[in-house]
């Protein structure tokens, strides 16, 4: 059964000391497979409006798709290398992405995925990026 909750992602690139982006939104939650799914829409804060963000949680790995405007299949593991192309209404961009360090604490009430990887995008230099998501059940 699907379910209200807020989902709270935060992120930030790079060695800086600037703060990480953060966006609290509404969205549903639920399980189906022995895989939780948190499901949100993009906004014009993010960039992405018009995009549907999908996040399917496993024990050991995640994947982040997003349909829409911006098409994006990301896939985080633990000490494993993807690619994946990025398509934006500005043009398609080319991902690499080495998870470093995964944690995921979810369950049927929510919880919450930690994850330290490096993005390459199109070739260009290795960006350490983190990004913690937060999932909190309306009642």
């Amino acid at each position: 059964m699907k379910t209200k909750a807020i989902i709270s992602i935060k992120s930030s690139q790079g060695q800086s000391d600037e703060e990480p982006i953060s966006i609290v939104t509404p969205g549903t939650f639920y399980e189906r497979n022995n895989t939780f799914y948190a499901v949100y829409e993009e906004t014009e804060i993010s960039g992405m409006k018009g995009t549907t963000t999908t996040i399917k949680i496993r024990p050991s790995e995640f994947l982040l798709l997003r349909t829409g405007t911006t098409n994006a299949r990301m896939h985080f593991r633990k000490n494993d290398k993807n690619a994946s192309m990025y398509d934006t209404p500005y043009g398609t961009l080319q991902l690499e992405i080495e998870t470093t360090e995964l944690n995921i604490n979810v369950n049927e009430e929510g919880g919450n995925i930690y994850v330290n990887y490096d993005m390459t995008v199109s070739g260009q230099k290795v960006m350490p990026t983190f990004l913690e998501i937060d999932i909190k059940i309306v009642e």
